[in-house]
């Protein structure tokens, strides 16, 4: 079977994201444990903290991956899907790193909301014009 550049690709991308949101999982564990809360934040901004970077890349992460594995299955170039990737996953880490360390508003958490939505609509254009025959 021939795999495509795109594919592989695709396939990098989508295994770094999903080590993403398994640290960031870790981080929600291991707050959990520390201050001894099963079920919600009880009350611990560490923790709320945690869970909404959690949250937050599981709300975006998984359309921003079908968005790339679409394009390497219509041969998008490699290069545009190493790009968005990337972008996506700068800015994941810069927001949950903003929002690790401060609940509030941050350059961080701004920075990592801009390039996720760069990445996004980088990826919307891409399809769409993958979409015209």
């Amino acid at each position: 079977m021939d795999v495509s550049a795109s594919a592989h690709a695709a396939a990098l991308w989508v295994g770094l994201h999903l080590v993403l949101l398994l640290a960031l999982s870790v981080l929600v564990v291991r707050q959990r444990r520390k201050h001894r809360v099963t079920l919600g934040d009880g009350g611990v901004p560490a923790l709320a903290q945690a869970s909404r970077a959690f949250g937050n890349a599981t709300e975006y992460v998984p359309s921003a991956m079908v968005a790339v594995a679409v394009l390497a299955l219509v041969g998008a170039p490699t290069v545009l899907i190493h790009v968005i990737g990337f972008v996506l996953l700068v800015g994941r880490v810069l927001h949950a790193v903003g929002l690790s360390r401060s609940g509030g508003a941050s350059a961080l958490r701004a920075i990592g909301v801009l390039a996720t939505w760069l990445a996004f609509i980088a990826a919307a254009v891409a399809l769409l014009f993958y979409a015209i025959p």
